[in-house]
């Protein structure tokens, strides 16, 4: 088969130039107990894979990259009796224990082992099975690497969807979705009447956009730089949209008194400590960006007790993907979740380094790769 593989990280931009990515014929793996092989239909390019290709997350090298995809199940190794061949899948990039501290308390997305897996590149069940032909070792992303045409993934890492949603939309749901609306419903609990501010108007803040505009009597506030994005923002849902500078000026200009959340989804410590100056008192800061680890924050230790201000970190948008994904795929198929608008295009995989630059300037929201079965 073949897989995008990253053998060197933080290359040079263009990156249609320095080509990070290279398609590469591996064997195709097998399942081993407590896994499933997949055919992958649909694969999105998603910041975080950017992120290791800048090197804003280190992650072991060689990897074959991808995280955000849908497929259908080839084959079920032992042990595996609740997923089928046949079925439709989409993949999550934390494969939740269901054992570990966090997932005793009802937090599979902060998984333990899962983070562990994730971070050493192999499996929740064993170690990595990507090979080259020759035998020698390929790194896992997230316990997906969906940039290839079959992924061997642990049975925790699918949830099974109807086999009526279109592949181009199943691809969203198992990174964008999950983040960006889990952020708004889980990690913020958004109320009725509050007001959130989302700044960065990829697909995980245009997610967002769309979950706090279903809550009745919500004011959202889009920001992002690009004005296409900001028109996409109002499309999705916002009220009001408008640069970094106008941010200030909007939140005076419609809330009372500071957003009640600010959702920020850049990736930038600077972005955070401004979006912590728009709160109310008793407002909550969303962290949902990956910054580059060398970023850290300055900000008034005060705001905490003496306003009651919060600072959330939320990762996977803290959801429980067998219950998430199939309310989002419901809310869509009601309409109230417009995600096709977030579909920029459909493209074969050999043009993911030049996608790498177009999402890295903001041209596409969710470039979606076929694998070409």
């Amino acid at each position: 088969m073949r897989a995008a593989v990253l053998r060197a990280a933080e290359l040079p931009v263009p990156y249609a130039g320095s080509k990070p990515l290279s398609l590469e014929m591996v064997p195709v793996p097998e399942p081993r107990p407590g896994e499933v092989l997949v055919r992958i239909a649909r694969a999105s390019l998603c910041h975080s894979d950017l992120s290791v290709i800048n090197g804003s997350r280190i992650r072991p090298l060689p990897m074959a990259l991808g995280h955000e995809a849908t497929g259908v199940v080839e084959r079920v190794g032992e042990g595996v009796d609740d997923v089928r061949t046949g079925d439709h899948v989409v993949l999550v990039f934390v494969p939740a224990c269901g054992s570990c501290r966090a997932c005793s308390a009802g937090r599979p997305a902060l998984c333990y082992r899962g983070a562990e897996s994730n971070g050493s590149g192999d499996l929740l069940h064993g170690p990595a099975v990507l090979r080259t032909a020759d035998g020698n070792r390929i790194n896992h992303h997230l316990g997906v690497s969906a940039f290839a045409e079959y992924a061997v993934v642990a049975r925790e890492s699918v949830v099974v969807i109807d086999d009526d949603v279109p592949f181009d939309i199943a691809a969203m749901f198992g990174c964008a979705a999950l983040t960006g609306i889990g952020a708004v419903l889980n990690t913020a609990a958004l109320r009725e009447g509050q007001s959130v501010v989302v700044f960065g108007l990829g697909a995980v803040g245009l997610m967002a956009v769309m979950a706090a505009a279903q809550v009745p009597g919500t004011t959202v506030i889009a920001i992002d730089p690009l004005p296409a994005k900001q028109d996409l923002g109002r499309r999705c849902g916002a009220q009001h949209a408008g640069a970094p500078d106008d941010a200030a000026r909007l939140v005076a200009e419609v809330t009372d008194g500071g957003a009640d959340v600010v959702l920020e989804a850049v990736g930038s410590g600077r972005v955070m400590e401004a979006g912590l100056q728009l709160l109310a008192r008793g407002g909550a800061l969303v962290s949902v960006g990956l910054p580059h680890p060398e970023q850290d924050i300055t900000t008034q230790a005060l705001q905490f007790a003496g306003m009651g201000r919060r600072l959330l970190g939320s990762y996977m948008g803290d959801a429980v993907p067998e219950r998430d994904i199939p309310a989002y795929l419901d809310l869509w198929r009601k309409g109230r979740l417009p995600v096709e608008l977030l579909h920029t295009d459909t493209r074969p995989i050999k043009d993911l380094n030049e996608s790498l630059d177009a999402l890295a300037e903001g041209r596409v929201v969710r470039r979606i790769f076929t694998l070409g079965h």
